[in-house]
């Protein structure tokens, strides 16, 4: 999608064997020790961020923190089911409405959060940065971040690091699929 004006980009904790999630949403393995990783980026990522882009279950994980961390910030809901006066977000039905909305917004940088979204913009060659942030454990069973795809989505790796405690983290640049129209 060339014409899209704005970019996207992930930032997410994923366990060894690629879970996000325990299989009822938890994410304690990640939570208890994600101190110990040091420091992954994430305020200099979000620091670049105007606007986010979600789906219902993490919007509903990250109303449990007890604190809104995305002050400051639009914050836009992808969901076909969400009911709320939430002066905070935005909720779109479907993501032809949730790329309109960002372009009408004027968004510029958007982060791309919850494993069905991130998956639904990897399928539609929409999402342009991934970085994993991998915790030294094996879950065994969960929510995995990554789902069908419908084919091979390339990648260019931008930089690996060691962090504390055995996490480590890759960024990736997603390559844009090659035009089927040539």
């Amino acid at each position: 999608m060339s014409d899209r004006t704005f970019r996207t980009a992930t930032t997410i904790g994923v366990s060894l064997d690629g879970y996000i999630a325990r299989p009822g949403g938890d994410i304690d393995w990640l939570t208890t020790r994600g101190a110990e990783a040091g420091e992954t980026g994430y305020e200099e990522f979000m620091a670049g961020i105007d606007t986010l882009a979600m789906g219902r279950n993490t919007y509903e994980k990250v109303l449990t923190f007890g604190f809104w961390p995305y002050e400051g910030k639009r914050v836009t809901v992808l969901s076909t089911t969400l009911t709320t006066d939430d002066p905070r977000i935005t909720v779109y039905r479907s993501l032809a409405e949730l790329l309109t909305g960002l372009t009408e917004q004027h968004a510029r940088a958007v982060y791309v959060d919850g494993g069905r979204i991130i998956q639904t913009f990897l399928r539609e060659g929409l999402l342009d940065e991934l970085t994993l942030t991998t915790a030294p454990v094996l879950l065994g069973s969960g929510l995995p971040l990554f789902g069908p795809l419908g084919g091979d989505v390339e990648l260019t790796l931008c930089g690996v690091k060691a962090l504390g405690a055995g996490f480590t983290q890759a960024r990736y640049e997603v390559v844009p699929a090659a035009s089927s129209d040539m």
